[in-house]
């Protein structure tokens, strides 16, 4: 009985849906996408990076597997996991540093994993005042082991290999994690505190209930699509998702 009951509890769960306006987007191949602080940056699968200005998705210098855009600034990661932030029109290298994924969607720090999993922060004197060799680079390994890492105004989400879904503090002095329910590949978490992610299945789910005294939500809502998906951001009332096959949506409420 007790087994029936919780089955029909999380059908319950994940039968809310959300009902999406989405349009598809002037731009292909995309592979990973990032919102945040007014503005939307993303990566190809030839690892050009872009930038929206506009309606018009623009090219910018260098090649990056992975860029992020938020109070922190714009940073980004190559396939050689070097570390750049985007200063005055161009790519600086960090003198320090080895990372596959960053975000900036913090309260002005960045965070990331390597490719052994290990989560690091980088606070925010030296996130913002970074401006090329010389610039002190005190990045903090954080405990755990994750593989999308990602921090809003309220805590930070991650995933790991399982696909187990974690949050904690938003700072660089975190003592530990804490789980959720449910299955997620990637989790992005918005500028204003809302946390989107994307399931192995290409579905695309948000959390419900977060506020800034329950950051961590109460539950899993499924936003139906009509393609699967393997990529999700969102920021000033609009969802950015990238399907399976590279095109990209935005959607509105």
């Amino acid at each position: 009985m007790t087994a029936i009951v919780l089955h029909c509890l999380v059908v319950s769960l994940l039968s809310v849906t959300y009902a999406w306006d989405c349009q598809k987007g002037k731009v292909n191949h995309l592979m990973q996408i990032d919102a945040g602080h007014g503005q939307v940056v993303a990566t190809d699968t030839s690892q050009i990076p872009y930038s929206l200005r506009g309606s018009k998705w623009s090219r910018q210098p260098g090649s990056m597997t992975h860029i992020t855009v938020g109070p922190a600034g714009t940073w980004g990661v190559n396939k050689r996991d070097e570390i750049y932030k985007y200063v005055a029109g161009d790519w600086v290298l960090l003198a320090q540093g080895s990372l596959k994924q960053v975000d900036a969607g913090g309260d002005q720090f960045i965070v990331g994993t390597d490719r052994q999993g290990k989560p690091f922060c980088l606070g925010s004197r030296a996130t913002l005042g970074y401006k090329g060799p010389g610039s002190p680079l005190p990045w903090k390994e954080l405990p755990g082991n994750v593989k999308y890492f990602s921090c809003g105004p309220f805590v930070c989400w991650a995933v790991n290999k399982d696909d187990s879904i974690f949050f904690m503090n938003p700072n660089c002095e975190n003592n530990g994690w804490s789980g959720v329910d449910g299955k997620l590949s990637t989790v992005e978490v918005a500028t204003d505190g809302s946390v989107f992610g994307v399931n192995s299945a290409g579905d695309v789910f948000t959390r419900d209930g977060v506020t800034s005294d329950k950051p961590w939500g109460a539950g899993w809502s499924n936003i139906p699509m009509k393609t699967r998906m393997k990529h999700v951001t969102y920021d000033l009332g609009r969802l950015w998702v990238i399907a399976k096959s590279g095109m990209v949506f935005m959607c509105t409420l």
